[in-house]
């Protein structure tokens, strides 16, 4: 199973064989060495460390690039570990987005924009109040419970408050192109996160 890390930079369409369009999104996907393996043996779990992202050197501590110079890495600022996907790699090998192929299926997970504190119906999608005769309650979120019996909110009710900036995982996004010279993946479809954001991709099969 080929695991990635890549920067997402925006989203466009490509022309198919057959005329028909393909909303995409852009990534640039790696290369991305491995900077760890961990084992059952000696961790507790298998998985593999991948690092991606350039930087500048005064931009990590010490201990960050000690890290990375044990493998010959340059500065990455970004170290993401992928269980279960050890297969045959090593360390101090580069994976590259030729791991992957056209029609493949993949899930991408990223930390979703940010919308801030928002009401019940963009957050939630309620619906909103009548808004004629003199109605005070257009976007109002309306009862939340009765006041006699239990006489309290009970837990989970959803209300407003903060929207996005949370982790979210895409799943069944197909792979519809890769540019191996570019390090570029196309995904169909929309990907979480803003342009810049950098994302984790795996197999989904």
């Amino acid at each position: 199973m080929p695991a990635i890390l890549a920067k997402k930079l925006g989203m466009t369409q490509v022309f198919q064989d057959d005329g028909s369009v393909a909303r995409v999104t852009v990534l640039q996907a790696g290369p991305c060495p491995v900077t760890a393996i961990r084992t059952e043996e000696r961790d507790g779990y298998d998985a593999v460390q991948l690092a991606f992202d350039a930087t500048k050197e005064k931009h990590l501590s010490k201990a960050e690039l000690g890290h990375l110079k044990k493998v010959d890495a340059p500065p990455l600022r970004t170290l993401v570990e992928f269980r279960n996907e050890v297969g045959e790699l090593t360390l101090g090998e580069s994976v590259t987005v030729d791991a992957f192929e056209a029609g493949a299926r993949v899930k991408i997970a990223g930390v979703s924009k940010g919308k801030g504190f928002q009401g019940t119906i963009k957050r939630h999608n309620f619906s909103s109040g009548p808004k004629s005769h003199g109605s005070h309650n257009v976007r109002a979120p309306g009862s939340i419970g009765a006041s006699a019996t239990p006489s309290r909110v009970i837990k989970g009710i959803r209300g407003p408050g903060q929207m996005g900036n949370k982790r979210v995982t895409q799943k069944g996004l197909e792979v519809v192109s890769v540019d191996a010279r570019e390090n570029l993946m196309l995904v169909r479809g929309s990907v979480p996160g803003p342009r810049g954001a950098i994302v984790e991709v795996r197999s989904d099969g």
